[in-house]
């Protein structure tokens, strides 16, 4: 499979990509990663540009994926929804078709609940460039991939039967969307890991994302254990992902953001202050254990910082990461 095969695909989730498009994706990341650092330069996207529209604020996925553009020889412009006519209202449809006409990629982050998923996927019909899910409110394919090779670097391909652990986490910063989780949840177990999710029964993952996790791990002779015994869930695990997300998936379809529902919201996350990955709970862990996480970390909530500064903790080669897989991501979609 080459590279030129992708010409015209979008990365809105790894739902819609196969494993050996997955493969070929880390095979190439993992290159572009070892060029680089021995000071080798590539421009495959010279004069290339890429509109990035971001309806949140952001530190590695804008950094990751401007940085990758300039080393690439393109260049990435930072636009946000108070620049741009969509704060008067423009459509996704317009949007897209004018842009498509004016670059040769597209990468958006809009992570409201119930509208994200669903205006990347219009951007995308309309598009006559490639699109690039920066994170929605169900997927954010971009930090799993780099989770994925991150886990290589360290275990190698042969990943079967390692053992995850997913766990919800208490915090106070804002109501995190569920895009991580679900995409670890979905993606891991067709890379051949067994994994575990742990969240309190008041913020579960959406239920046809968690059913769409389990025949992916039936389909891939894996397993995948959603529980609220986070105990149970560290207990012998190779990699421990600490992680808050919002109680978006209590309420299924028929969440609406407004006071009530932000107020059950806030009762259920006072309820669970001790749901935090602290020394002791990671101790049930192998020895060797991993600690990883998207970041930002909400430090002290969360996970403490005994955890995530220990030498089991590898979240700073994970965030640099999302640099060299974001550049494997804009070759093979953008290059020509």
């Amino acid at each position: 499979m080459t590279e030129k095969t992708f010409q015209g695909k979008h990365l809105i989730s790894f739902e819609d990509w196969s494993l050996d498009e997955i493969r070929n994706l880390l095979s190439l990341s993992k290159n572009l990663k070892k060029r680089w650092k021995n000071g080798k330069i590539m421009e495959p996207l010279k004069h290339q540009t890429l509109f990035m529209i971001f309806f949140e604020q952001s530190t590695r996925t804008r950094n990751s994926l401007e940085a990758a553009m300039t080393q690439l020889g393109g260049h990435a412009h930072d636009l946000t929804k108070d620049k741009m006519q969509i704060s008067h209202g423009e459509t996704a449809r317009d949007t897209s078709k004018v842009l498509s006409r004016m670059g040769e990629g597209i990468a958006i982050r809009n992570c409201f609940h119930g509208i994200g998923n669903r205006y990347l996927n219009e951007i995308a019909e309309h598009s006559e460039v490639p699109l690039i899910s920066m994170q929605d409110d169900i997927y954010h394919p971009l930090q799993v991939i780099a989770d994925q090779m991150t886990i290589e670097e360290y275990y190698g391909k042969n990943i079967k039967d390692l053992k995850v652990a997913i766990l919800w986490g208490y915090a106070t910063s804002h109501a995190k969307p569920l895009s991580v989780p679900q995409s670890q949840a979905l993606f891991f177990p067709r890379m051949g890991m067994d994994v575990w999710v742990a969240h309190p029964e008041e913020f579960p993952l959406d239920a046809k994302i968690a059913q769409k996790a389990h025949e992916n791990a039936k389909k891939a002779d894996t397993k995948l254990t959603i529980t609220n015994d986070r105990q149970a869930a560290v207990k012998d695990a190779d990699i421990v992902i600490p992680k808050n997300w919002g109680g978006f998936g209590f309420f299924g379809e028929d969440y609406e953001d407004n006071e009530e529902t932000q107020r059950i919201m806030n009762e259920n996350l006072e309820m669970h202050r001790d749901w935090i990955c602290d020394s002791k709970l990671f101790s049930l862990a192998k020895d060797d254990a991993k600690i990883m996480h998207a970041l930002p970390a909400d430090r002290g909530n969360e996970v403490t910082d005994e955890v995530l500064n220990s030498d089991n903790s590898i979240i700073y080669d994970e965030a640099e990461n999302r640099l060299h897989t974001a550049r494997g991501v804009l070759k093979m979609l953008m290059e020509k």
